[in-house]
């Protein structure tokens, strides 16, 4: 049985960039991973990256000329053909980086507790096991399949990672769930040519978000014939119909395929955590401390697995908490954090930091805001000023509290709002800043000049 310093279960983000750093202080590293698909983790392999670049092809003008749904179904095949080329080599250089390291092993299979220290390892040809010093659970998140009758044998069935597997363009898609994926498949398909109709449980539209900004998007969705039906439960699926309880009403509708975009869940499935003493939270996630420990010694969790934010940018924020740890003075863990940026890659952009008006109020604070629509030279220059801004600051310290951005290319502008917040500057410190011109991020001097 080998031993070594480390062994880190799941090629994600933040666990092989911790494997790597450790390997090169001298560490003797063990990285496992269940599937040859999968180095380099989800947002590589299934997630951001294939994701986006559909979202980026799919937006291209020439699918603005095509005629018919068959050239937008012979267009659509070459691009998923494409993505596929693309990940391979995306997946190729993330296994490389680490494999060229002689301090790491990398097992591919799936692993499982035997005990604190020992893990087993199934793969195609054998079963092993292996001792590490320190275990680091980096699995992902999974895709959350509703027990709704007759979902799971439906042939039409798809979760956001399979449907980017499928080759034929579907006339028409019907997504169950309208949260940030949902809308994300809602207007990449939308543009790819397919009639879109998105079930959402909630009477709300994007209901965590600031209701002005949510009504924004809607509408600007709904123009470009994305169908929304709000407070939609979803009874059963026969086939290729979903039937669904609209006040009262028992409605059915009919697609050529059907997302399920409910959310993802920690990928806790065959880790056999309980051999470890490893305990769950009620959510079914990795319970951690501050600094990512798990509630046995010598065991930690990175990114999704333990819950919150399921962001690969956060999942790497996870990799210095412990470095941090391991090598640092242990001065950074999730209290120093603050508030983490998220995009929604539709079009335009919707983006987001900190609280929204009524979280503030909600926690106390006297507010003030700035409001103004998505209006400059450069929106002007690309000819899309569809859109809506909101800030929002602390009356009495004028700490920016958070932003609302709903315009083209708010996932850059969105950052400097962050940094101006994670560093505890005024608002006044993005009124007065100097931006280049013409671009995006000179709406803040706009938009921050608005507080009085």
């Amino acid at each position: 049985m080998k031993n070594y310093d480390a062994v880190v279960i799941g090629f994600g983000k933040g666990g092989k960039t911790l494997a790597g750093e450790m390997a090169d202080k001298g560490w003797k590293v063990a990285v496992i991973e269940k599937s040859d698909k999968m180095y380099g983790g989800t947002c590589i392999n299934v997630g951001c990256i294939p994701t986006k670049y559909l979202i980026n092809e799919a937006a291209k003008n020439k699918f603005r000329k095509l005629n018919s749904f068959e050239e937008y179904a012979e267009e659509y095949k070459n691009i998923i053909e494409n993505k596929g080329e693309l990940i391979s080599l995306f997946r190729k250089k993330n296994f490389d980086s680490l494999d060229v390291k002689e301090n790491i092993d990398i097992y591919t299979g799936e692993g499982s507790f035997v005990d604190a220290k020992t893990i087993e390892i199934k793969s195609k040809e054998e079963t092993i096991q292996i001792k590490g010093d320190k275990i680091f659970i980096n699995t992902g998140a999974e895709s959350i399949i509703p027990p709704i009758k007759g979902l799971r044998e439906s042939k039409y069935m798809y979760d956001s990672e399979a449907v980017m597997e499928l080759k034929e363009l579907p006339e028409k898609l019907i997504i169950i769930g309208g949260g940030y994926i949902g809308l994300e498949y809602a207007n990449m398909y939308n543009n790819f040519g397919s009639e879109v109709v998105v079930l959402e449980g909630s009477p709300l539209f994007i209901a965590r978000e600031d209701r002005e900004i949510a009504d924004e998007i809607k509408k600007v969705m709904e123009r470009k014939g994305i169908k929304f039906v709000l407070g939609a439960k979803v009874t059963e699926v026969e086939e290729n119909i979903v039937k669904y309880e609209k006040d009262g009403t028992i409605e059915e509708i009919a697609g050529n395929a059907i997302l399920v975009a409910v959310g993802r869940k920690p990928n806790v499935k065959g880790l056999k955590l309980e051999n470890a003493g490893v305990k769950l939270t009620e959510r079914g996630a990795i319970a951690v401390d501050d600094y990512l420990h798990t509630s046995v010694e010598g065991i930690w969790a990175i990114g999704d697995v333990h819950g919150g934010l399921q962001f690969t940018y956060t999942s790497l924020d996870d990799y210095r908490i412990i470095f941090d740890e391991l090598f640092g003075n242990k001065k950074y863990s999730l209290k120093e954090r603050g508030a983490v940026p998220y995009t929604v890659f539709i079009e335009p952009q919707f983006s987001r930091v900190g609280m929204t008006e009524e979280e503030a109020i909600q926690q106390g604070y006297k507010v003030k805001t700035a409001k103004m629509g998505a209006v400059n030279p450069r929106m002007k220059i690309y000819g899309d000023t569809d859109g809506l801004i909101k800030a929002v600051v602390d009356a009495e310290t004028g700490k920016i509290l958070g932003a609302s951005l709903f315009f083209r290319q708010s996932g850059e502008v969105i950052n400097s709002i962050s940094l101006a917040m994670m560093a505890e500057k005024d608002y006044t410190f993005l009124r007065d800043g100097i931006f280049t011109h013409p671009t995006m991020s000179e709406t803040l001097n706009e938009l921050f000049s608005l507080i009085k």
